[in-house]
């Protein structure tokens, strides 16, 4: 449960640390290094059965989610960042939901 959290830390660090080589934007590399260190966390968390990792990964793929509809929001969903964004956090929100309920049902 925790290699997911893992790969995605790894690929928000790329990608903000990309935002700043290639735009000069440090919001997004400042975004993309603390999307990666929570997910970085949550991994270690989970990985030693530790509390709150999985929360901590439901809540950062979240953020992610609705980081990406912010940006593809306004650009009518045509780039294909906001579009990886939005991809990347609704599917591990799903994955880390579904796991979510599995510990803790609250849906049958």
């Amino acid at each position: 449960m925790e290699h997911p959290a893992f790969t995605l830390s790894g690929l928000c660090a790329i990608g903000g640390i990309m935002g700043y080589v290639r735009k000069g934007s440090v919001p997004s590399l400042v975004a993309g290094l603390t999307v990666s260190v929570l997910y970085g966390y949550s991994g270690y968390l989970l990985k030693q059965n530790a509390n709150y990792g999985l929360e901590i990964a439901l809540g950062t793929s979240s953020l992610l989610l609705v980081a990406g509809l912010g940006r593809a929001i306004p650009t009518g969903f045509q780039k294909p960042v906001p579009l990886l964004l939005v991809l990347l956090g609704g599917l591990s929100t799903g994955y880390y939901l579904k796991k979510y309920n599995e510990f803790y049902p609250f849906w049958s």
